[in-house]
């Protein structure tokens, strides 16, 4: 059998694609296509961009931290390439590069930006060799899916060691700031990190684990790699970052206070990207324009009041998305599945400390899991208005009985995708497939 043109076989692709959005279908069905057609599509097409392939991973915050890098490389005058749906399938890849490509095969960017998890990201740099790597933390994360933060790390060192230009880490994890010993030879490791004011804020799976030991291990503190950006201090959306010897301050209008330490590893990225050519204060202006991606505080208006949607995973992501906001001021709805794409294993909601949702309660737990984040909550002596497994009715309960205040829902993944389909039916929601 005659084996078919690039050309050929990219057309069928973007013919699959266009097929399959009249259809409303996935996204990542005209990349399986291409995988079958032509494996070496994703490698070859991302080889031609001139400033390379950049890889962020890592186990909280990489869909936020992508579209920061996104944007404020565009500040800078670049034409970016991602995937934005976040689907990290080699296959997922090269349906977005399909979508973003003109009927003549040309991909008008100057650089991929792409966001990947770590299981998927380690067979993704078999294939394409990323110039540069951010790598942002180790925390405890869908482990049946993933296995022991131990070999998350191991994940990621492949990542590392695959990368040819740059690896950027997070200083103030230790697991992350090993990899800088698996980074090949000839490339350069920088680094993003806090300020000792602020470190406490924002634990490490380790510093989580002393917390819970009579052990102190405060003199065991390792010395710290200098930083190349710092997130020096921050109050409201305000945030002091030192970039070198210079001291810069900026604006973040995004829900979470881990959001802005997220802004000081992709201000570390781009400006690794741009060198000598980087424009400070365009950076620190785009801070400011950047909204938040899809369920991770994305707001949205029903019935004349804000909805904030805040995807939960871990621990560590959930205790810092309930610090940012005072329980008082918010009507809250917490919604655990246990599908695949959540993670089985819901017994991490054990090790988050629910105290502060005390003083204003939580009006609606929903989920297949509500009744074991119900008995979670009663153990902390947190009150539980309403307790109802079926999302669809929950979610219109929640809202009827809101009481006029701006309303919150923490939800894993599942929950989050069928929570904004039901808000699509009477409010704005914009798409992400």
């Amino acid at each position: 059998m005659k084996r078919m043109s690039r050309p050929v076989t990219r057309l069928i692709g973007q013919g699959v694609r266009y097929a399959t959005k009249l259809r409303g279908g996935g996204s990542a069905f005209p990349g399986l296509v291409m995988e079958k057609l032509h494996p070496d599509f994703v490698a070859e097409e991302l080889a031609k961009l001139p400033r390379g392939v950049v890889v962020v991973s890592g186990t909280n915050g990489k869909t936020t931290t992508t579209k920061m890098v996104v944007q404020l490389l565009e500040s800078q005058g670049l034409k970016v390439f991602t995937n934005r749906t976040g689907s990290n399938f080699v296959r997922g890849v090269a349906a977005a590069l399909l979508g973003e490509m003109n009927l003549a095969g040309k991909l008008d960017a100057d650089i991929a930006v792409l966001e990947l998890d770590e299981a998927h990201a380690v067979h993704f740099v078999k294939r394409v060799k990323p110039q540069r790597a951010l790598l942002l933390n180790v925390l405890r994360d869908q482990l049946d899916r993933f296995g022991e933060i131990d070999t998350t790390r191991r994940m990621l060192a492949h990542v590392a060691g695959a990368t040819t230009g740059t690896v950027i880490l997070n200083r103030e994890d230790p697991r992350i700031r090993s990899l800088a010993e698996n980074a090949p030879e000839g490339t350069a490791v920088k680094y993003f990190g806090l300020s000792e004011k602020l470190r406490k804020m924002f634990p490490s799976d380790d510093d989580m684990r002393a917390a819970e030991s009579p052990v102190n291990t405060a003199q065991l503190a390792p010395e710290l790699p200098a930083a190349d950006v710092l997130l020096k201090d921050f109050a409201g959306t305000s945030a002091t970052f030192q970039l070198g010897s210079e001291e810069l301050n900026g604006t973040i209008n995004l829900y979470g206070v881990y959001n802005i330490f997220n802004a000081a590893a992709a201000m570390a990225l781009t400006l690794d990207v741009m060198g000598d050519d980087a424009d400070r204060s365009a950076l620190m202006a785009e801070l400011a324009n950047i909204t938040p991606a899809f369920g991770r505080g994305e707001t949205l208006t029903v019935n004349g009041q804000t909805l904030q949607l805040l995807l939960v995973k871990n621990p560590s992501g959930f205790r810092l998305s309930l610090a940012s906001a005072d329980a008082r001021d918010y009507a809250t709805m917490i919604t655990i599945n246990d599908a695949y794409a959540d993670g089985r294993d819901v017994s991490w909601l054990w090790d988050v400390d629910f105290h502060s949702l005390q003083t204003g309660g939580v009006n609606m737990v929903s989920g297949v899991r509500a009744y074991d984040m119900a008995l979670r909550l009663e153990h902390e002596d947190v009150s539980v208005a309403a307790v109802d497994e079926d999302l669809d009715s929950a979610l219109d309960q929640f809202i009827k009985n809101s009481e006029g205040k701006p309303m919150r829902i923490f939800c894993t993944y599942t929950a989050m995708l069928a929570i904004r389909k039901n808000l699509s039916k009477i409010t704005d929601v914009e798409e992400i497939s």
